[in-house]
């Protein structure tokens, strides 16, 4: 462990794909972390450990697990990475664990998390912008495919801390001056491909290779910037929609193996953030009175089709 983050303390509340990723970065760095999740998952890594299939290593990682959200109440960084469905509860639950000087980071997919987040509970959480190929094949273990790294802002002592934190983890973590433009950013990117992974049943890889796909990608992509523009939002990089277009795509190809995180909850019959998604961008493309068909389908067919289960907890 790095004299840096000696004594330090971090929380995961939600130990998915994403949380259990980044948990194992910091339990395998010698960080102090505990990760809270579900009973399955804390079983299984009691048993035998957390286990890492990286494209670059496998390992197993023995951190603190917990199913009750009492164990993050030491920390001094909590990574928030509930579903955008579970973040009002369990930020409630949150303010009667945490330390009064603990920085409580968004992990989310989304662009208003950390309004979410104070709007439930008074907490002034820090945002993030998480890029990371990763799922969950069983309770226990993370596959981890493309990526791992993250965006935070903007420059403080708080940020400058967490980016410290990450850095001595092997984890990337840039500090921006622009985080609405990154949040919109990687909102661009996730409604552009997430629903047509889920619906098609289909990986990344196999949207960039269908022409179809291709052209719903880019029609989704032409709604969300003028979404962004009516709001007056600058995206970093997507100036054009050319480039935004071209940038779906280069996330396609770095994670052409995987399938979205609408389609691995909807394989297992969960509730998805699809809401937080195309369907934020609807939402507010009404608002705004900006037409977007194609986010409003591509939302209302994952919403119908989750009518037809029942989520399995």
């Amino acid at each position: 462990m790095n004299h840096r983050t000696e004594g330090t303390r971090v929380a995961v509340i939600g130990a998915g794909a994403v949380g259990g990723y980044f948990g194992a970065m910091l339990a395998r760095a010698g960080v102090p972390t505990v990760l809270i999740g579900r009973a399955a998952f804390v079983d299984a890594v009691r048993r035998a450990g957390l286990r890492i299939d990286s494209y670059q290593f496998q390992e197993t990682v023995h951190p603190e697990v917990s199913t009750e959200l009492t164990a993050a109440r030491d920390a001094e960084l909590v990574l928030f990475c509930v579903k955008t469905t579970d973040t009002a509860v369990a930020s409630k639950e949150l303010t009667n664990v945490l330390k009064p000087d603990a920085i409580v980071v968004s992990m989310q997919n989304g662009v208003n998390n950390v309004e979410e987040i104070r709007a439930a509970s008074g907490i002034e959480a820090l945002a993030a912008v998480v890029y990371v190929a990763a799922s969950v094949p069983a309770p226990g273990m993370v596959k981890h495919l493309g990526r791992g790294d993250l965006v935070i802002g903007p420059r403080n002592k708080k940020t400058e801390r967490v980016a410290e934190i990450f850095a001595d983890a092997q984890v990337p973590c840039v500090i921006s001056g622009n985080m609405e433009g990154e949040l919109w950013k990687k909102l661009v990117w996730n409604s552009a491909l997430n629903a047509i992974s889920a619906l098609g049943r289909v990986t990344y890889g196999e949207i960039a290779a269908s022409e179809d796909a291709k052209k719903v990608v880019e029609a989704v992509v032409y709604e969300t910037l003028a979404v962004a523009r009516a709001k007056g939002v600058e995206i970093p990089g997507l100036e054009d929609p050319a480039s935004a277009i071209a940038g779906s795509f280069k996330i396609a190809e770095q994670m052409r193996g995987m399938r979205s995180s609408t389609a691995q909850d909807l394989a297992r019959d969960k509730y998805t953030e699809i809401d937080s998604l195309n369907g934020f961008v609807a939402r507010l493309g009404a608002k705004l009175r900006v037409i977007t068909p194609v986010n409003h389908a591509l939302y209302t067919l994952v919403k119908l089709y989750e009518t037809g289960f029942v989520e399995k907890r």
